[in-house]
Parts: C-alpha cells; sequence; structure tokens
C-alpha cells in the first residue's frame, strides 16, 4: 500500500464514521429534521432528513478536500515545510467537523438542543489548540492569517501568527471556561463578539507590525 495513502487512513476513517452513524440511524429519523438553531439552541429552521447528507459533505469531507488541495497547490510548497504539525493539523479539524457532525446527527434524531454550550466549550478548545498550531504555520497564500502585509513580509507574517496564536488560545480557554459557567442566552452573545474579535485584531495587527517596519 502507498505509505502516503496508509498515513491518511485514519482521517479518512474519521470522515466516514459520520456516515455510518447516520446510515444505522437512517430509518428511526423523522421526515423532517432540524438543520439550524439560533444562539439560544432552539431550533428555527426543518429540512429533509437528506440534507444531513450535505451536512456531513460540508463538513468533514469539505475540510479534509481543502486541506489536501492547500498541501497540493501551495505554489511555493511551503506548508509541507511543517512536516507532521501539518499532519497533525489536518487530523484535528477533521476531527473536530466529524464530531459536529454526529452531534448534528445525534440531535436531528432527538429533534432538541437544549443548550448551545457545547458548542461553546467546543470551539474555544479548538481555537486553544489552532493557537498552538499558528506559530508553525509556514507563509503561504491558502492557510493561515494572510493579509497583504504579512505575505508581502516574512517577519510580518512570524509575528503576526505569533500574536494571533496567543490571542486565541487566551479567548479559546475563556470561551472554554464560559461556556460552562455562564448562562447560555447572555454567553452567546459575548461569544459572537469574541469569535469577530479574534478574526479582525490579527489583521489591524498586521498592518501596523508592517507600518512599524518600514519606519
Amino acid at each position: 500500500m502507498n505509505l502516503e495513502l496508509k498515513k491518511e487512513l485514519p482521517i479518512i476513517g474519521i470522515i466516514l464514521t459520520p456516515f455510518v452513524y447516520l446510515a444505522i440511524v437512517w430509518n428511526s429519523l423523522p421526515e423532517r429534521v432540524p438543520v439550524h438553531w439560533n444562539y439560544k439552541g432552539e431550533i428555527d429552521r426543518w429540512g429533509s432528513k437528506f440534507s444531513l447528507l450535505a451536512v456531513l459533505f460540508m463538513l468533514p469531507v469539505l475540510i479534509y478536500v481543502l486541506m489536501i488541495a492547500a498541501s497540493k497547490f501551495d505554489p511555493k510548497k511551503r506548508l509541507l515545510l511543517m512536516g507532521g504539525k501539518f499532519y497533525q493539523l489536518k487530523f484535528i479539524l477533521v476531527l473536530f467537523m466529524s464530531l459536529v457532525a454526529l452531534f448534528i446527527i445525534y440531535i436531528s434524531k432527538n429533534q432538541s438542543l437544549t443548550s448551545p454550550a457545547f458548542l461553546h466549550v467546543g470551539i474555544g478548545a479548538l481555537l486553544m489548540i489552532l493557537g498552538n498550531y499558528f506559530k508553525v504555520i509556514q507563509p503561504n497564500y491558502i492557510i493561515g492569517i494572510r493579509t497583504p502585509w504579512t505575505l508581502e513580509n516574512n517577519e510580518v507574517w512570524k509575528a503576526t501568527h505569533a500574536f494571533a496564536g496567543k490571542l486565541w488560545f487566551f479567548w479559546g480557554l475563556i470561551l472554554t471556561l464560559g461556556g460552562l459557567i455562564f448562562q447560555d442566552a447572555v454567553f452567546s452573545k459575548v461569544f459572537v463578539a469574541v469569535v469577530l474579535v479574534l478574526a479582525f485584531v490579527p489583521i489591524v495587527y498586521s498592518y501596523f507590525k508592517f507600518k512599524s517596519l518600514q519606519e
């Protein structure tokens, strides 16, 4: 067996797990299943149970394909310099998406989601893990904080990802603890605000870091 394919088998197995679970519970699923929940964990949109197939393709399958494409089409092959770290990152992302897909199938079968706290905790934990990986992501055009300033200057790339890694880890920890402690309705608004901050603050940081190096 091809060594590269053998290495990918555990990830492929993780991707297939939600499909197997869906096949097992298919006949017991109602014809209408919840496909969207609001920030309070209440069902606000319904769809056919066939829509669950789309969920599986949009979560673990799509993430896996994107990660494979990233390594293959990276023009400067910088991602390959990450070695085992890139494989670990791919494994973690696919595992997380497969777990989300499994839970969506489970709550679709039961037609309820009493609390979105599990999402806050799960995403918080994921942010902490990703924060630890930011410092090893090599400059590339596909994954990472890709701004005109990080792509223009390797020092800006490294500084921005080091800063963002600490930021994501810290706020990931806050989201994880907050999801366990605070009331869902209140904390859900905080959760959205934190995610926006984590998305935009590193972009702003990269701009000012670039400007400071030019002076």
